[in-house]
């Protein structure tokens, strides 16, 4: 056990020399919910979060409980077997000068604190991880970073997704509720991988 927290502590460190704001950073959850969003989805990847630094450390900018700041360190770890992919936008080196890193970190901030969506609505009442990433991009620069579909384009025929389904909706699912997922947001040709940690 510690010479695995040391091996995560380790990719930590050598990753926070290479993150830099705006990054995004992608590995499969150990939560509840993570296999059924893996089966609807076709996708190993179920939380993300935006890399944004704080006191000159990368820290991880998600919606969990609430939407909040999270040390890398502890992100990494609470995810499958320490795994990770970090991507990062094609325009970042243009685009990212101070006032464009501020324009992104004032609209991922202005979710923060907001609670965790169960429900995956496109509002911004509360917030889900890869809506908040979506929405971070989109209002700093107008950046589509994957396309939006409908709750019905998944795939909902697995029996583990139709449980949480019912969890969540109960009899009436709502088909047309716009929907962005982890996967469309990596799989996104916008951006190119800078980092990956333990295969």
């Amino acid at each position: 056990m510690f010479v695995a927290s040391l091996l995560l502590c380790t990719a930590a460190v050598a990753a926070e020399t290479a993150l830099r704001d705006g990054d995004i950073i992608f590995h499969t959850s150990r939560s509840a919910q993570s296999a059924a969003i893996q089966r609807a989805t076709h996708s190993r990847y179920s939380h993300m979060g935006l890399i944004l630094h704080r006191d000159g450390k990368p820290q991880v900018f998600e919606a969990v409980s609430t939407v909040k700041f999270t040390p890398l360190a502890q992100w990494i770890a609470r995810g499958e077997g320490g795994h990770y992919v970090v991507k990062r936008w094609r325009d970042a080196d243009a685009r990212f000068d101070k006032s464009g890193i501020a324009r992104l970190r004032e609209s991922a901030q202005a979710m923060a604190g907001k609670r965790y969506d169960l429900t995956f609505e496109w509002s911004d009442e509360r917030i889900y991880c890869s809506e908040l990433v979506w929405k971070a991009y989109e209002r700093a620069f107008g950046v589509r970073l994957g396309e939006t579909q409908q709750l019905a384009n998944f795939d909902l025929s697995d029996a583990l997704v139709k449980v949480k389904l019912r969890e969540r909706y109960g009899a009436k699912l709502p088909l047309r509720e716009t929907v962005i997922s982890p996967q469309a947001i990596f799989d996104s040709e916008l951006l190119t991988t800078v980092a990956v940690g333990q295969k």
